[in-house]
């Protein structure tokens, strides 16, 4: 065993919670030998400060380097003390000093880590990404006189090697296939948010079986959550915050915006009260110190007009996971919709119209109701929307990100899911007929993408259908429709978390002519709730004369008495006939 004093290590927030005793333990020497090998050795490359020392921030130190180098296990194996942590987690918004940073502790790696035959690598989705970190280091050695001395840099192999211990730092290509055959002591992973999947990670981490203290640096700033690996990743370090004893080999320092926060909101610098700041200092460590305030003003004025650049400020100044790249649903309007709660029951025998969205058999598929007026007056101006979805068991089993979220659902009631690898028809057709049997539901409108087979279950049963093509020119009217409902406070939604979201996921496609609609091809995510939503408001502008005489539609035992009127069919005649030689 090592000799080596080691002192009792406070458990802080980056620490596992209730060690063993005798397990982990603090070595202040070994934090402060690589804050020594950063502040004496490596210099800043780039700006005004451009070859002064790179002096390390409180928080640098405190919140990364010290917990991350100076927590140690004794390793039974090696009978000796090595480094806790494997895999590091560094998540904060951009311009905070992520990739010097990793620059500076790729050459600590390489020189100054005590590893013999040390291989660094730096990867990314691609080689040009890959060498930003690099170039950063090659130009640190260059300037600093007592590196170049001894490191040789063969750039033409974007390579730095270090001879006297026989090691070398390299840019690996961004593939899985480049990782094979490596034996990495330390790999910095730069920009997270770009990987496609968890190939060239999981790569990397199988190369590191005969090192002692092998070490993953991953830095990344937040994403559209379309960035399903990075995303994962950010959601386990997250659950490691609250539980690290879950996995005692990951550190993890995330920095970040509450999503539920005002992103306007300035904030206050640290302070006794506010260790960390609030508003934009949460996301933004190095705010006040390199990084200037003021840019973050400028942007965010911009992204107060424009809602994509709110998106693009959100994501990359405040560190928020954000659910689409063109924002067109504000969700805070779409909660303001919300906030008045109704049951099924106050609508019941109210006029409505249906929708259906069958996306895929093996996904969400949404059934939504409107009806025109308020929850408690059907002659109110705007819209009560009541929705349901369904989905197939495997379809949640499969979804690993959102399988917490969809059990809830479940439970709460909005969401069936079905048995079977496919969505069970049976089942929403059963749910349908129940609502007819309710409501007066006057049409339907359905996407025709894969609804056949159903669609003709109802028709079957006597409900009057209408399809309805996801084009810009049959939608534009409905998605104004929609907005002008939200911006005025007259949609009332009930706040269901499913549609919500759905509605935070959905990105518009324009035409060039101005024209919009959903886009499921753009949204990161499922959109099904929305694109019924819109279908519904389509078939709530659909020219019908008269009253019904029916108060209910029994879909069960429809026997062609009753139902509409003769001027409401005639009147709904002519317009699908139209309608039908317009497809045509």
């Amino acid at each position: 065993m090592s000799t080596r004093e080691v002192v009792v290590f406070p458990i802080a927030s980056h620490g596992p919670a209730n060690p063993e005793p005798g397990l982990f333990r603090y070595d202040e020497t070994r934090a402060q030998r690589v804050i020594n090998f950063i502040e004496k050795l490596i210099v800043h490359t780039k700006g005004r400060h451009a070859g002064a020392p790179f002096i390390l921030t409180d928080w640098q130190k405190n919140e990364i380097i010290r917990p991350l180098y100076g927590t140690v296990a004794y390793d039974d194996q090696y009978d000796e003390w090595v480094r806790q942590y494997r895999i590091a987690w560094l998540e904060m918004a951009r311009k905070n000093g992520k990739s010097e940073i990793l620059s500076a502790l790729a050459l600590y790696h390489l020189v100054g880590d005590g590893e013999e035959s040390a291989e660094v690598y730096s990867v990314a989705a691609d080689r040009d990404q890959a060498s930003l970190v690099y170039n950063t280091a090659k130009r640190m050695v260059e300037l600093k006189p007592a590196l170049a001395k001894h490191i040789e840099i063969i750039d033409s192999k974007k390579r730095l090697v270090y001879h006297r211990t026989n090691s070398f730092y390299a840019v690996l290509p961004g593939d899985a296939a480049g990782a094979l055959g490596t034996n990495p002591s330390a790999v910095l992973f730069d920009e997270v948010l770009t990987q496609k999947d968890r190939h060239l990670w999981d790569s990397m981490r199988q190369g590191f079986g005969t090192r002692a203290e092998p070490l993953l640096l991953a830095a990344t700033t937040a994403a559209y959550t379309t960035a399903a690996f990075a995303l994962a990743e950010h959601e386990y370090g997250l659950r490691l915050t609250e539980q690290p004893e879950l996995d005692p080999s990951r550190f993890v320092f995330i920095r970040g915006v509450p999503r539920d926060a005002d992103w306007r909101d300035e904030g206050v610098p640290p302070c006794p009260e506010h260790p960390r700041g609030t508003g934009w200092y949460l996301a933004n460590p190095a705010l006040g110190d390199f990084l200037n305030i003021n840019s973050l003003r400028a942007e965010a004025k911009e992204a107060a007009e424009k809602p994509s650049a709110q998106n693009a400020f959100r994501v990359f100044r405040l560190n928020q996971w954000v659910s689409q790249a063109e924002r067109w649903l504000d969700m805070a309007v779409w909660d303001a919709n919300g906030a008045e709660a109704f049951t099924r029951d106050a609508l019941k025998g109210r006029e409505c119209f249906g929708a259906l969205d069958l996306a895929s058999t093996q996904d969400f598929t949404a059934w939504l109701l409107l009806f025109k007026g308020s929850p408690t007056d059907p002659s109110a101006d705007g819209f009560t929307v009541l929705p349901h979805f369904f989905v197939p068991r495997p379809a949640v089993q499969a979804r690993s990100n959102l399988r917490d979220r969809m059990e809830v659902w479940e439970r709460q009631g909005f969401l069936t899911v079905t048995e079977g690898v496919t969505t069970d028809y049976g089942v929403i057709l059963e749910h349908i007929s129940r609502d007819a049997e309710a409501f007066r539901v006057r049409i339907i409108g359905y996407d025709p993408w894969n609804a056949t087979h159903l669609i003709g279950l109802l028709e079957e049963r006597g409900q009057l259908t209408v399809k309805v093509p996801q084009t810009a020119p049959r939608l534009n009217d409905p998605c104004k429709a929609l907005e002008s409902a939200l911006a005025e406070r007259r949609l009332w939604h009930g706040g269901n978390p499913v549609l919500r979201w759905m509605a935070d996921n959905v990105e518009l496609e324009i035409t060039g002519d101005g024209l919009m609609k959903p886009s499921r091809k753009k949204s990161g995510e499922k959109i099904d709730g929305i694109a019924a939503l819109v279908t519904a408001l389509f078939c709530a502008a659909i020219p019908m004369e008269g009253e019904a005489e029916v108060s209910f539609i029994d879909l069960d035992n429809y026997g062609g008495e009753g139902g509409m009127s003769d001027e409401e069919t005639d009147a709904l005649a002519e317009f699908l006939e139209a309608w039908n030689a317009d497809d045509d």
